[in-house]
């Protein structure tokens, strides 16, 4: 390489690189700041910054050649992810209740027969989540129930985690030392996220382009939610990604994947119309919906045998209490009440994933999965407009294999529902809506740049249209020639 073409590399690399320096700067100052129920704007400030600085740094890594792209997105990755482990977990309490299940299970006990608060469970409290004195009245570390002061939330509920995610539970407890505490599971949570990325990388090989993975790797909520608040959500994330990339050649372990990924939080199901993209036969559509039915009732079977309670534990009512049964409380739906009358939201719901998932199974690119799951896991998303910033991790990987940017608008959205709405009311409404114009907007700027020709070939071979635009073409498929040439 020349002089003269080595300097825009090295210059590209350079600022790609310090924007990275200073996401991770701003994310150690975002995890630290305890602001959750004391500051919650200045919180979402300190996460706006973050989210811009990912985004900077992401652009400028369009500049930097695929052959150097691959290592900064490794080295960034494990930096970002890092970030998360500087203080304990600060805006959910979910880990505390993975703990608990995971010692419950240790002392050969179900997690789904009794409620933290049981006082059955006596012998297994300890002063971490259960504490007592003056750590008992803070409030944002302690919820009372039925006279209990712990740490867990909803202690006098059973635990609503399918069996493969108590698995990890369990399997966490075993191999933490003692006085562990929050440690042990935003340790696991760090590799997890850590590790979605090489994964990720691997499928990205196939188009000679690894750029788009930093689109998880760097990503803000990564270190919040999969490392900081330590959700399970990333394991089933990693599973989730290797079943997409597995389906493309092997259905059968793709599908067994999936179903694995499901038994760790159900979400992934909604990755199944993905997975069955361009089939056209029903013994292709089996060879991925058994094995995954096999595996997640393999998984279950053990725990319903063990338990003398539901292995579904407290679903039901956490489905209710979050407003998906009844549109007319919370802000579930929240978009689809600005339009229809509350009693049409779940129908209209219903129709509108009906739809999308037959158009994906119909209509999908059979060697780019990731691409309709994409779609059916954004709809969700922008149907339902859930209030936990957790659930969108999944969607994040996936923009990663997909290379569509715009649909991190989701993630954002769902933060400031979590967030933001605290200080705000109605912040998720309003970056929900945002959102979902960002996401038109760029369907409608990528079927404009394909150009008649390019849709019509895109019909001509059932792929979904409009995914690779001219107008970012770091993200387009590499030709031999051209792959890891500077851009």
């Amino acid at each position: 390489m020349t002089r003269r073409q080595a300097t825009p590399t090295f210059r590209a690399t350079t600022l790609t690189a310090a924007l990275v320096a200073a996401l991770v700067a701003v994310l150690v100052l975002t995890v630290r700041k305890d602001g959750y129920f004391t500051d919650p704007a200045g919180l979402s400030w300190l996460y706006a910054a973050c989210w811009a600085l990912f985004a900077a740094a992401a652009w400028s890594l369009r500049r930097v050649p695929a052959r150097h792209a691959a290592a900064l997105v490794l080295a960034g990755g494990v930096a970002v992810a890092a970030t998360g482990l500087v203080a304990a977990p600060r805006t959910s309490t979910d880990s505390f209740r993975y703990a608990w299940d995971g010692r419950v299970q240790a002392a050969g006990i179900s997690p789904y027969d009794h409620a933290p608060a049981d006082a059955a469970l006596l012998p297994h409290r300890d002063s971490w989540l259960f504490p007592t004195g003056p750590a008992c009245g803070a409030p944002d570390l302690a919820a009372v129930s039925e006279g209990v002061c712990t740490r867990i939330n909803r202690p006098a509920v059973h635990t609503i985690y399918p069996p493969a995610g108590e698995l990890y539970f369990l399997l966490v407890h075993a191999l933490s030392p003692d006085d562990v505490r929050h440690k042990a599971l935003q340790v696991g949570g760090a590799v997890l996220a850590t590790a979605t990325t090489p994964v990720l990388l691997r499928i990205l090989r196939r188009r000679r382009d690894p750029r788009t993975a930093a689109y998880w790797a760097w990503c803000p909520a990564v270190p919040v939610e999969a490392v900081n608040n330590a959700h399970a959500d990333v394991l089933a994330v990693l599973l989730s990604v290797a079943a997409l990339g597995l389906t493309v050649r092997h259905r059968g372990w793709g599908g067994a994947l999936l179903g694995l990924a499901t038994a760790v939080k159900l979400l992934p199901a909604v990755l199944i119309p993905g997975a069955l993209s361009g089939v056209r036969r029903a013994r292709d559509a089996a060879a991925v919906l058994l094995p995954a039915a096999a595996v997640l009732t393999t998984l279950y079977i053990p725990y319903v045998l063990l338990s003398h309670s539901s292995v579904l534990g407290y679903l039901g009512g956490y489905a209710d209490e979050e407003g998906y049964q009844d549109a007319s409380s919370g802000n579930r739906y929240a978009l689809l009440r600005l339009l229809l009358p509350d009693s049409w939201a779940q129908p209209a719901v219903i129709a509108g994933m009906l739809a999308v998932s037959l158009y994906v199974i119909r209509r999908g690119d059979p060697e780019r999965p990731w691409s309709g799951a994409l779609l059916v896991t954004g709809t969700a998303f922008l149907l339902t407009t859930p209030g936990y910033s957790w659930y969108a991790l999944l969607l994040i990987a996936l923009v990663a294999l997909d290379g569509r940017w715009e649909w991190l608008g989701v993630p954002v959205a769902g933060a400031a529902a979590y967030l933001t709405s605290r200080a705000f009311a109605g912040a998720g409404t309003v970056m929900y809506a945002v959102a979902a114009l960002a996401v038109v907007c760029g369907w409608a700027a990528r079927r404009r740049s394909d150009g008649p020709h390019d849709a019509g070939a895109d019909r001509a071979a059932g792929r979904l249209p409009g995914r690779v635009p001219r107008a970012f073409p770091y993200l387009r498929k590499a030709t031999p020639s051209s792959a890891g040439e500077p851009r």
